[in-house]
């Protein structure tokens, strides 16, 4: 049973099912070596992996998804690391935009609309009392 299980993991070494990946496993999965991970950090704000009290890195699918962008970006596309970065600003906007959309589109009423802007004014005082 580990077998499979282990074999399973190399063939798909990326599993929805999992929470965080360590950044060894990352490093496997990428093809990247832990300190370039570590560097990319520092340079790309937006990966964040989550610490736990050992202060052991541990990355989300998102982040995963990110840094492997973020290498095709720099590997295969020949971007600088700035280049990479505004790209990757630029990819935010858009998908922020876009979902944006999905979610006050042509088929919904005013109320819909109505009904964000009154979450997100919540939201936005929740946010000024935890700070």
């Amino acid at each position: 049973m580990s077998r499979l299980l282990k074999r399973r993991e190399y063939e798909n070494p990326i599993s929805s099912e999992r929470l965080y990946y360590r950044i060894g496993e990352v490093s496997r999965i990428t093809g990247l070596k832990p300190h370039v991970l570590r560097y990319w950090e520092s340079e790309f704000r937006i990966i964040k992996p989550y610490k736990a009290g050992s202060l052991q890195r541990l990355y989300r699918r998102k982040d995963l998804d990110l840094i492997l962008k973020i290498k095709r970006l720099l590997y295969e596309e020949g971007f600088t690391i700035a280049g990479a970065k505004k790209k990757i600003r630029d990819l935010e906007k858009i998908e922020n935009k876009q979902m944006k959309l999905r979610l006050v589109g042509k088929g919904s009423n005013g109320k819909d609309h109505e009904l964000l802007i009154a979450i997100r004014d919540e939201l936005r005082g929740i946010r000024k009392i935890l700070e």
